[in-house]
């Protein structure tokens, strides 16, 4: 499958962003797509997480109630709405897809967009 990620940009803090990921795949349904971020000097980290069967969802701690996933199997898309965002939120922004297993492991995620530059200005 091939993910493509767009919506990133340059935002003041608090102010909001949606990222959308659009799959190539007839079987969109069947994945469990994630939203992984990685800054410059850092690890990639795991934001957030969907089940597109059942629609499940699952957030770092970091990004809880700021933060939301959400998808559209008819469109292949899973989005990102970012509220409230913080310049510790800056960074690369990738998607990623799997079909089973733990939700935040990225090494475990075999397919990934090219990534979206999300910059928060304090």
């Amino acid at each position: 499958v091939q993910l493509q990620a767009f919506g990133g940009g340059l935002v003041q803090a608090g102010g909001s962003l949606r990222l959308s990921c659009v799959a190539s795949t007839r079987t969109f349904s069947r994945y469990l797509m994630g939203w992984f971020r990685q800054a410059p000097g850092k690890e990639r980290e795991f934001v957030a997480a969907i089940n597109c069967s059942t629609g499940n969802t699952y957030y770092a701690d970091s990004v809880t109630g700021r933060f939301t996933i959400s998808r559209d199997n008819a469109k292949n898309t899973v989005y990102l709405q970012m509220n409230s965002l913080k310049p510790e939120d800056s960074a690369v922004y990738y998607c990623a897809a799997k079909f089973t297993g733990y939700y935040s492991d990225p090494k475990s995620f075999p397919y990934w967009g090219q990534g979206t530059q999300v910059t928060v200005s304090s």
